[in-house]
């Protein structure tokens, strides 16, 4: 299925994995709502909203930037209800703000916990609530969240129990939304990278992770567009992985995904070997 003309609003989309799935839409002629809280440039985040939306125009897409903290639901409704009026339609939503902190559990300050938990699965469930009135009138509606297969294995808790918790909110955030919605047509899916990923968020490993042994945000991109291409109605409750996916569409070279060719990668958290 084409994307062309098809609107995506995307959550926290200003940098990294969530800009590069605009581009990747915008290259196929997609309208792109940026929805972050990056309206004015940070001295350690690079990016803004308005250099998205550069990016996503010169990409051959159209861009609505909009200024949106995720844990603020009504500014979350009215950012849809924008989006909506401006390109006649939401087609895609992509959950892809998330807040990490890897600390152990004497480690983390209340601030921090509440800022994950709110932006990802707080975030992620008033996201879809605001979109969805939308997306039950689009045409092959889909809701994907950057979030993990759920594993319960004591291993993914142990050295980041809050981080772990709030993730796993959104891909149970992904289990209700698909069983609720999925019968009314809306596919909804999660989708996480098999190796890290070279992001800004990077730098919340501490060092534990270097980019040579990463993968590019294009990766993600392929994957996440494979995903808005199939039949929503028959594309329902999966818990995609990167790669896994992207082998099922006939892809057997991934080097050119690797940010050094012929360096090990780092596997991401939450996935077995």
């Amino acid at each position: 299925m084409s994307l062309n003309g098809k609107t995506l609003f995307i959550t926290g989309g200003s940098r990294g994995i969530g800009l590069e799935i605009a581009l990747a839409a915008a290259r196929e002629g997609a309208n792109i709502v940026i929805a972050a809280r990056s309206n004015k440039p940070r001295p350690k985040l690079p990016g803004t909203i308005h250099t998205a939306a550069e990016q996503i125009v010169r990409a051959g897409g159209q861009c609505l930037p909009l200024v949106m903290d995720v844990r603020d639901e009504n500014r979350v409704v009215e950012c849809a209800a924008e989006a909506a009026a401006h390109f006649g339609a939401i087609d895609i939503l992509v959950n892809n703000a998330s807040a990490i902190y890897l600390a152990g559990s004497l480690d983390v300050p209340a601030k921090r916990f509440d800022l994950m938990q709110q932006v990802n699965m707080r975030g992620t469930f008033f996201a879809s609530q605001a979109c969805l009135p939308y997306l039950l009138k689009a045409d092959n509606p889909h809701i994907l969240t950057l979030s993990p297969p759920i594993n319960f294995q004591p291993k993914w808790f142990a050295r980041h129990t809050a981080y772990t918790i709030s993730k796993y909110g959104m891909s149970m955030c992904v289990l209700g939304l698909a069983a609720e919605f999925g019968p009314q047509g809306v596919g909804v899916n999660a989708l996480w990278p098999r190796t890290v990923i070279d992001t800004a968020a990077l730098a919340m490993l501490k060092g534990m992770v270097e980019p040579k042994n990463c993968r590019r945000p294009a990766i993600v991109a392929d994957a996440a567009l494979a995903i808005f291409k199939r039949d929503a109605k028959g594309c329902n409750g999966n818990f995609f992985v990167d790669e896994d996916l992207l082998r099922e569409e006939g892809v057997t070279d991934f080097t050119h995904y690797a940010v050094a060719d012929g360096e090990p990668l780092f596997p991401d958290l939450f996935l077995e070997p």
